[in-house]
């Protein structure tokens, strides 16, 4: 992501594999050794516009600006002249007099594009409707920090084919992980982007699965993930999801088709009893934990990037 006057990170697809290879070795550095990047970026506003609630996102965002030397600001659009009527474009081109990046989450993700091409400081995708590549650069960190390896290694993700499951299809395929995705008929993921991926994958050596048989993907995973059954926005839609979902739980049992060493893991928050038993959710398969503590160090190595 470095080497250019001004990039933004609304999609996996905003950054080569190559990139994201450099960037995951970054998070290592990063993690391992915070205090080499204290103040690197001294005097940098991050503004953040949040349409949705959000935990992890924002505060390991706004820690990791804080811990490099920064300042963050957040509001949310009902605290903001969004809310009375103001553009989205008339915001960035304000935000962007005052903030040296943009973070944003969105209901949609049209609104990503029109602040990115309205601002001429980074805007960075904090989660919309299509995608959520913070959550996976920092997820395929994780994977190799676990696995200590791209080659070889299988994931599956069972449930939703959502945003987080776009950005997962995108990011294995770019990193050269397989993947098998299992979704109830109805709610798999969008096919340009299994298209996509599947591309993406052949030059890396990985393989690419969509069904509907969570056993089957389950097979031999090194990794099993999973997302909520019902994301934020599809409240009205629950019991038909929750009929949908009923056989895709992450549980002791899909864990025995697994590889012995299966790791699970969740981008939080979870619903315990729903899509992860609270057994595995807090078994020694569970990787969450440090799942979740990855996306500060994930987050400098981002900022970083896209601010120098």
């Amino acid at each position: 992501m470095k080497g250019m006057e001004k990039r933004d990170l609304l999609s996996m697809s905003d950054i080569s594999p190559r990139e994201l290879l450099d960037t995951i070795k970054l998070i290592g550095e990063i993690k391992a050794h915070p205090e080499r990047y204290r103040g690197r970026l001294d005097g940098k506003i991050m503004v953040m516009i949040f349409e949705k609630p959000s935990t992890r996102t924002r505060v390991s965002f706004e820690s990791a600006i804080i811990q490099l030397g920064g300042h963050a600001i957040n509001i949310s659009r009902n605290t903001s002249q969004l809310e009375r009527g103001e553009t989205v474009a008339d915001s960035a081109k304000v935000l962007e007099r005052y903030a040296s990046a943009i973070v944003a989450r969105v209901n949609f993700h049209e609104t990503l594009v029109e602040l990115a091409a309205n601002s001429r400081v980074p805007v960075i995708n904090g989660l919309s409707d299509r995608e959520h590549p913070c959550q996976i650069i920092s997820d395929l960190f994780t994977i190799h920090e676990v696995a200590g390896t791209f080659k070889g290694v299988k994931v599956a993700y069972v449930g939703d084919g959502n945003n987080v499951c776009n950005s997962l299809l995108l990011g294995c395929a770019m990193a050269g992980v397989s993947l098998a995705v299992s979704s109830p008929d109805g709610y798999l993921p969008e096919k340009g982007i299994v298209d996509r991926a599947k591309k993406i994958a052949k030059s890396g050596g990985a393989k690419i699965e969509v069904g509907s048989d969570p056993l089957h993907a389950a097979k031999d995973a090194d990794f099993i993930y999973t997302d909520v059954w019902i994301s934020m926005g599809q409240e009205d839609d629950e019991d038909k999801r929750m009929d949908a979902f009923q056989d895709y739980q992450v549980n002791g049992k899909l864990l025995g088709k697994a590889g012995k060493d299966v790791k699970v893991m969740h981008c939080l928050p979870a619903h315990r009893g729903l899509e992860i038993t609270g057994e595995v959710l807090d078994g020694e398969s569970s990787i969450v934990w440090d799942q979740a503590e990855n996306r500060l160090h994930a987050q400098k190595a981002i900022l970083l990037n896209l601010l120098l």
